[in-house]
Parts: structure tokens; sequence; C-alpha cells
């Protein structure tokens, strides 16, 4: 597609030449003419090529340095992960980002994407906990007319349309073990076959995946294959939780008061000493994502009140004190009560919307509907 096209013609037409153009020739060149004529047009395309060379290189230059103003951080570790996604931009190596949830394993992923020579192609992402099992095959490779029940039509797979760019698999460690050889043999190969097919598809595709999960854990009981996890590890990247990069909060301070002042149309804000001492002093166990909507909860209640005062800051306690005779009425219940209880206390929170739940309880959508077939099939033996 990036071959130029000259056309040299001894019949040339006003209506010819604006043909030639419509359909992509880069000059219509008639005859008689010159060899320095021909030398002319073609060093002048050269030219051309060049400055376009220049321009997507510049463009990539732009996006990569607008993504990493989103991954914010002095610290140490926040430089070390700069320095991975420098590094391994400049190939088309397979990416494990391993990090708590809510560190950012997203807008990392989207860095390496757009400073790397695929960034004009897609770049996709499907987070396998939000895949029911049975379409996962599907999902990830498509399907042909009437394979299955419901396929009313021939579907392209998210690889397929993939092709050119960057795939993430977000949370790859809740793929089914069932599915497992098949991505694998899929990354080994670059071929897919659609789910009612024989024929193999090529595909041109550069795969990045994410856990929150100790895949390690995960190998040595077999919920994970060993050998997918290698060939997904081949350049990986560790993201440290907030706790561990207590430098960042202020910079980061910094960045969501901007951004936050400009999204509600606020003045100039500051934090007071004693909120930033408040701000220090926390664990975070929601990372990036949990400080980012305290921080905009604090500019709300702020209101117009210039600097941000501790009472702003709505943080909810990490452990809880309490009487377990007084909170449960004097019978403590199992474990299993217990989990049952603050599963359903979430999805009635948040309107029974699992994957709000989910994220509420720091379990993945899978687990929670696995806990609610159970639930459910726990009922019907009882009655």
């Amino acid at each position: 597609p990036e071959m130029g096209c000259l056309v040299i013609t001894a019949y040339g037409t006003v209506e010819t030449a604006v043909e030639a153009m419509q359909k992509g020739a880069y000059d219509f060149i008639t005859k008689p003419f010159s060899i320095s004529h021909i030398e002319s047009r073609i060093e002048r395309y050269f030219e051309y090529v060049k400055l376009q060379q220049e321009n997507r290189s510049l463009k990539r230059q732009l996006q990569y340095h607008k993504k990493l103003k989103q991954l914010v951080g002095q610290s140490k570790a926040m430089e070390n992960v700069l320095y991975h996604i420098e590094v391994v931009s400049r190939s088309d190596a397979t990416v494990f980002i391993r990090g708590e949830s809510g560190t950012g394993k997203e807008l990392i992923a989207q860095a390496i994407h757009d400073s790397s020579d695929r960034a004009e192609g897609p770049f996709l992402k499907i987070n396998c906990a939000a895949v029911p099992e049975t379409l996962f095959e599907s999902t990830l490779f498509g399907h042909e007319k009437g394979s299955f029940s419901g396929a009313y039509k021939t579907q392209r797979g998210i690889f397929e349309e993939c092709d050119g760019g960057t795939l993430l698999l977000d949370e790859i460690s809740e793929i089914p073990f069932s599915m497992q050889a098949k991505l694998l043999r899929v990354l080994q190969e670059m071929r897919i076959i659609r789910v009612g097919s024989t024929t193999e598809i090529p595909i041109d595709v550069r795969i990045i995946a994410t856990s929150n999960r100790d895949i390690t854990e995960m190998i040595r009981k077999r919920e994970f294959r060993e050998d997918l996890f290698f060939r997904l590890n081949v350049f990986p990247i560790e993201v440290a939780p907030l706790r561990d990069r207590m430098d960042d909060i202020p910079v980061l301070v910094d960045h969501f008061l901007n951004y936050f002042q400009k999204k509600y149309g606020y003045e100039k804000k500051t934090v007071s000493k004693e909120a930033m001492e408040l701000l220090l002093n926390q664990d975070w166990p929601g990372n990036i994502r949990q400080f980012e909507h305290t921080m905009e909860r604090a500019i709300l209640f702020s209101a117009k009140s210039e600097e941000l005062l501790p009472e702003h800051f709505q943080i909810e306690p990490l452990q809880a004190d309490f009487d377990l005779d007084n909170a449960f009425n004097g019978k403590i219940p199992t474990l299993a009560e217990t989990e049952k209880r603050l599963i359903f206390a979430a999805l009635k929170k948040v309107n029974n919307q699992k994957a709000k739940a989910a994220e509420l309880l720091d379990i993945n959508v899978r687990t929670l509907r696995n806990k609610l077939n159970l639930y459910a099939e726990e009922e019907k033996v009882f009655k």
C-alpha cells in the first residue's frame, strides 16, 4: 500500500490524469519526456515520502508524550516503568504488565501502543473476566454462520479486528483453563481459526496482557498454564502500588487538582499542610483509582473554598474496629454466611450491576457470577 505510483502515458487527457490521481497515483507524466524530467519527479516523490514519515513520527511522539502525562510520578518505581515503556515500544515483543487493581496498567498498555510503529493501527481491549466462558472462543477468534445456536451471521473475532494493531488482554489470569491451550497456539503461530471453520487466517497483532493476581501461585495450583505464562512474559513490567511510591503523592495532588479544577470550572485551589499529611498517611488499597476519586470528591466538597482541608477528604478506613457480639446480635455467622451477606449488600448498593459490585468487593465478575449461581442452586435444594 505504501508503494509509490507514477503514471506515464502517450494519451494524456485531463480526465485520465484526474482519474489516476484519484486512484492513488502520485504523479501523471505525458510523453515525450526527458530523463532529467523523470529524475526530478522521482526525487520529488521521495521528498514527499520522507515528509510523510517525519509527520507520522512526530504524531507518534506527540501521542506518546500525551499518554505519558497521564502516567504521573517522580519516584524511582515510576521512572523504571517509563524506562520500560520506552524500551519495549520499539519492538513487537509481547508485554506482561502486573500490578494491583487501580495502578494504571491500561494506561501503560496504551502508552506502549501509541509510541510504537503500530500507533496508527487499532488498540483494542478485552476484559477476560467479563466474557462468559461459553463465548470466549468466538469472542477472540470469531465464528461462522450457523456454527452454534444464535450464530445468525459470520462474525470476526477481536484478533481479526485488531489486525495491524495492539490487543490488550486485560486480567488474563481470568481466562478459562480450557481456552489457554488455544490462545497459546494462536500466540505461537499468529493464525486463528473461527468457530465452525477449518480455515486458518493469518493475523498481525501485538499482545499486551495484564494481571492483578499472583500468576506464580496460579501455576502452582494448575489454574494457569506455565507455557502460556512464558509466552506472555517476554517483556515483564511490574507496577508498584501507590503505598510503595508515596513520593508521587504531591505530584499526583497537583495533577488531579489541575484536572478537576478545569473539569468543574473552579479557580486555582491549594491543599493545606494538614490535608497533605492526611493523604501521605494513607495506605491507598485502591491505588491511583481510589486516589483520583478521593481528590474529585474533595474538589466538589470544597466548593468555592480556595484551600482543600482535611474535612473535604472522605477516606474510608482500611479496617473498622467493631464488637463482634454487637455487630451480629450475639450470634457470629460463618465466613460463608458473611460473604453471602456482603455480596447481596454490594449488589443492592449498586442496583444489581454485577460489574460494579465485583469492583466494590475487589473480586472479578466471573467469581461473583459463580457465587450467585451457587446461592441459586442452594435455594433450589432447600425448596
